[in-house]
């Protein structure tokens, strides 16, 4: 009988979290992307080290996380979120970032999948990137 009830409450729970993101005006709604990249061989650390120096402040950027990936060597997941797509496409105008751009550029072999996303909330993996 519990079980039923926490299966009814966490399809209540989710419906009115659906009904929530339903409702969000499209200019209020966060904006998040996950994108492979791939470094040039044995240049995935070097690279890592750039885009993360490149991240300091970016308005609006809720979370940009650096990821390797354990399956391929030359891989780096990188997954963002935003208060808007509008802080995003502003944040590849800074001058940091396009530093940072610059700099990565010769080390970055290609891109793999990329997906953009419409995150609703969660926990932050907290403090500066590092």
């Amino acid at each position: 009988m519990l079980e039923r009830r926490e299966l009814i409450l966490g399809t209540t729970i989710a419906a009115l979290g659906g009904a929530a993101v339903a409702n969000t005006p499209a200019d209020k709604l966060m904006y998040g992307l996950i994108g492979k990249m791939l470094a040039k061989p044995g240049q995935r650390d070097v690279l890592l080290a750039i885009l993360l120096d490149g991240t300091g402040a970016m308005p609006g950027c809720l979370s940009y996380v650096l990821a390797k990936d354990p399956t391929n060597p030359d891989a780096i997941w990188i997954t963002e979120t935003w208060d808007s797509a509008e802080s995003h496409k502003a944040s590849l105008q800074l001058p940091a970032v396009q530093k940072a751009i610059a700099k990565a550029r010769p080390l970055i072999a290609g891109f793999g999948e990329r997906f953009e996303t419409q995150p609703v909330g969660g926990v932050g993996i907290g403090g500066p990137a590092a």
